[in-house]
């Protein structure tokens, strides 16, 4: 008896979302350490500090576009059947 599942082959967005996932925590780490300065007291970041927090925004924009293809996909599948 074979059990065929979706889930042997990775769905078409999953490795966007995953990337995005990534680039977001990035984002996130890079946005605690800019902003604790302001909290501890001390001399803030440079500007290009700042910048690196902008990779939040960025990876949910590549984990948004890899649900969207994922959805896509599927849709096609439902189509094709």
């Amino acid at each position: 008896m074979t059990s065929e599942t979706q889930h042997d082959q990775p769905a078409a967005g999953d490795r966007l979302v995953r990337v995005g996932a990534i680039v977001f925590l990035v984002g996130a780490v890079a946005t605690l350490v800019t902003v604790a300065p302001l909290f501890l007291g001390t001399d803030p970041f440079p500007p290009v500090a700042y910048a690196i927090c902008m990779l939040m925004g960025v990876g949910f924009a590549i984990s948004g576009a890899g649900v969207l293809k994922s959805v896509a996909a599927q849709r096609r599948q439902a189509r094709a059947s």
